[in-house]
């Protein structure tokens, strides 16, 4: 009788109303945990008088309610091969599609190029000139920055981190203490001590498609990437300029587009792309006062992982507004 009664009760039952019971859950466990420790506290008011209502608790309640409201709504179609959205409030995954495969990651190497200069602690002002030995003589590349052009380390930085710029990339790598060969082994021993098992690198400019990870691995690459405001600068730059001898100057500007749209708000963005790997793209963001690590590998298509971000960005939206009105509902 009980397993009738129990078929009877499951039939019919859809994604609102697990969400219906999760919230009546949540109103129940709130019911009965006023008699623990106590906490800081906010009043309001009702029928029976005023009481005081434990915030550490609610704020927890409120957040186990929006991750139900996540698990059980639609995910995001996303067309990247391989996907992350990693929640670092709650620090875990949100969305996950293939986030194990060891794939090639193409320019956000330069995330990890850009940490081993920048813990070096070089001088970044001192003025470095690009080399035929910058030149791209793997994959054939093509650059505006010539071979004899003069700029700051710091300016490198800029445009290898912005604009993707393999040279400049080359030219931060050749100039570490050490040359190149220093500077990679510098890059693998970072990744090691990031806890990133599956990264290997085998030059800094992501050209080589021996340069591989996993998305799960890129998501400990850009909470580490957090950590220096410089980087945090250079990868949400729109767009920069720089002066060269003779008064010829060139201008830059960031391969995300999503950094110009006033409608997102993004602390970390690297895109990368070679035909092993495809189209990438790396981002922490803010979205619905949620911060999330967005990792989008092996696009195809100029304009897939934009458009798979943008659906990211929409879907935790949607679920953000469902969770409000559930917790006002609640409340």
């Amino acid at each position: 009788m009980k397993t009738n009664a129990l078929n009877l009760l499951l039939r019919g039952v859809t994604k609102k109303h697990i969400i219906a019971l999760l919230m009546a859950m949540s109103l129940a466990a709130g019911l009965s945990v006023y008699a623990g420790e106590k906490q800081d506290t906010s009043v309001f008011q009702t029928d029976a008088g005023v009481i005081e209502k434990p915030q550490g608790i609610v704020l927890q309640q409120d957040e186990e309610l929006a991750s139900a409201v996540f698990k059980f709504t639609s995910t995001p179609k996303l067309k990247s091969a391989i996907a992350l959205i990693y929640d670092e409030r709650s620090n875990r995954p949100l969305y996950t599609k293939h986030a194990e495969d060891v794939t090639p990651i193409a320019s956000i190497t330069k995330l990890m190029t850009a940490m081993v200069v920048l813990d070096a602690k070089l001088p970044m002002d001192e003025k470095i000139t690009i080399t035929k030995a910058d030149v791209d003589h793997l994959k054939g590349t093509r650059s505006r920055v010539h071979s004899g052009s003069v700029m700051t380390r710091r300016e490198l930085l800029k445009i290898a981190l912005m604009a993707s710029e393999n040279r400049a990339a080359s030219a931060l790598a050749r100039t570490y203490p050490g040359g190149s060969p220093v500077a990679i082994v510098m890059m693998n021993i970072k990744a090691k001590q990031l806890g990133m098992t599956s990264t290997r690198f085998f030059d800094p400019t992501g050209l080589n498609s021996h340069n591989v990870s996993t998305a799960q691995d890129l998501v400990l690459m850009v909470r580490a990437a957090q950590n220096y405001e410089t980087i945090h600068k250079f990868t949400t730059t729109t767009s920069h300029t720089v002066q060269l001898a003779r008064h010829r100057s060139l201008r830059f500007r960031n391969t995300n587009p999503l950094v110009r749209s006033n409608s997102w708000d993004i602390g970390i963005s690297k895109t990368g792309y070679i035909s092993e790997a495809g189209r990438c793209l790396v981002m922490q963001a803010t979205i619905s006062n949620r911060p999330v690590i967005i990792v989008l590998l092996d696009s195809w298509g100029k304009r897939t992982r934009v458009g798979d971000a943008n659906r990211v960005k929409r879907w935790m939206e949607s679920s953000s507004r469902r969770a409000m009105r559930l917790a006002s509902v609640r409340s």
